[in-house]
């Protein structure tokens, strides 16, 4: 699944949830619809006790699992019915009832009011950094002494960190769908325009900058860099900033900020030097989520950090081509934000229910070559091939999975091997996420906006503000 949600979770202020959780928990019940006419559970039981022990296939198993493709996307949809046919030719007795919603799989509001009111399916979607809330409200099923290369072949060859997210105290309790991490989006016309290789983006801050001048030189209001500033998107963004060039939000412990030094203040002064002494980052700031894909799309801007899942947002929202852009490492490569999602297991389910889940999300969402890796029947159904997204494989999966896309693949995938040869490994966003960005946006937008903005006390007020907010964890 791709990760638009990605996106809106982090633009969501969920602070407003509290408010309608009640109502949303009483009416829950009545959301989504299913691919199957009954829920029962059905389960017989049947196969062994021991948790390390694969899924009988004679063990009678009822799955409720959401996020199932609706009606709406009927490509993705249809794989879905045919992973179910297929799953079912070695689990007879599995029995999976999808569920889908309208809009987005997870809705803040919806997600905790579901939590709180225990009504979540057997099976359910909830992205990286839901595990704190899930656990607060014994949510989901330590499965630890079920995953193993087993019940999860490829196990050895999934990103560890990708898998550490989905942990707390040694314990997992979920596997992934998708990720992404992030890294700098390249218009490729414009670089070409500006004498620039479209096939080496620039891979630090200062060549950044030297790309960034020749592009906005281009003139006709092309801007050579793009930054957020605003809707939380600014601190989200100097986040990620900070994290390639080494640095942190929070310190070890989470209980204090780490982004008051050095680091944070090139992130801050890289950012002012572009925009002030260069003037190639624009007029008009103060930019959230979907400004930049606008200007980006249109060649109106030659780069900005972005995720892969960008591309086809701009591709099939705003009619862009996806031969026009190209990926590289985020600048730095010290490290890069990532997300992504994944599915839990409710607690209290049974042994066997959880390894029916289990062998599901292996066979659907982490097996190269099936289910959502499948490319050469995502071709046929007309569905994009080729972004570097879902990018959790290692060794021989990654190698598998690379030839195949590339085989298969609906866009030049050349224009992003910078950002597949050069993994840098993901980091995982800060405890309190969305209040620490609300705060940073003040710092990102006071250089953007202001010549003569004093960084350092920037970084003060923001690291007192942030103090706060993690004192009250």
């Amino acid at each position: 699944m791709r990760s638009a949600g990605f996106r809106r979770i982090r633009r969501t202020d969920r602070t407003a949830a509290a408010a309608i959780v009640t109502v949303l928990a009483l009416t829950l019940a009545a959301c989504g619809t299913s691919s199957s006419s009954s829920d029962d559970d059905g389960d017989s039981g049947g196969g062994s006790s021991d948790p390390s022990a694969p899924l009988d296939p004679k063990a009678k198993v009822t799955l409720s699992i959401d996020c199932m493709p609706p009606a709406a996307k009927a490509a993705e949809l249809k794989e879905w019915n045919e992973d179910v046919k297929e799953f079912n030719k070695t689990y007879p007795n599995v029995k999976i009832n999808g569920k889908s919603t309208p809009g987005q799989c997870l809705e803040p509001p919806r997600f905790t009011a579901m939590l709180k009111a225990k009504s979540q399916p057997d099976v359910y979607y909830t992205y990286f950094t839901d595990l704190q809330q899930v656990l607060d409200n014994d949510g989901a099923e330590d499965i630890s002494a079920y995953v193993n290369d087993k019940s999860v072949p490829a196990l050895k060859d999934i990103d560890p960190n990708v898998l550490d997210v989905l942990k707390q105290d040694g314990k997992l309790y979920g596997l992934p769908t998708s990720n992404y991490t992030m890294g700098l989006l390249i218009n490729r016309k414009l670089f070409d325009e500006a004498g620039l290789d479209p096939n080496s983006p620039p891979t630090t801050w200062e060549e950044v900058r030297t790309a960034s001048k020749k592009i906005a030189g281009i003139g006709g209001g092309v801007s050579g860099f793009g930054e957020y500033s605003a809707g939380n998107n600014g601190g989200w963004h100097f986040t990620a900033s900070i994290y390639g060039l080494g640095g942190e939000v929070v310190d070890s412990s989470g209980k204090k900020a780490a982004f008051n030094t050095d680091l944070g203040k090139q992130v801050l002064e890289n950012l002012r030097t572009m925009r002030w002494e260069d003037d190639s980052m624009g007029k008009t700031q103060l930019l959230k989520w979907g400004d930049l894909q606008k200007q980006i799309a249109t060649d109106k801007l030659g780069m900005f950090l972005a995720a892969p899942d960008d591309i086809t947002y701009m591709v099939q929202q705003l009619g862009a081509k996806y031969e026009n852009f190209g990926m590289g490492p985020i600048p730095g490569a010290e490290a890069t934000l990532f997300g992504g999602n994944n599915y839990m297991i409710k607690k209290g389910s049974s042994p066997d229910k959880i390894k029916a889940a289990i062998a599901w999300q292996n066979f659907k969402f982490l097996t190269p070559g099936k289910g959502q890796f499948q490319w050469d029947r995502s071709k046929a159904d007309k569905l994009p091939v080729g972004l570097p997204q879902p990018n959790f494989w290692l060794g021989d999966s990654k190698a598998k999975d690379d030839a195949l896309r590339s085989e298969h693949a609906t866009m030049p995938v050349e224009n992003f091997k910078p950002f597949m040869d050069n993994p840098v490994k993901g980091k995982a966003e800060p405890p309190k996420a969305q209040e620490i960005y609300k705060i940073l946006d003040v710092a990102m937008s006071g250089v953007l906006t202001n010549k003569d903005a004093d960084v350092d006390k920037l970084l003060s007020t923001a690291e007192k503000q942030v103090n706060q907010v993690l004192a009250t964890q």
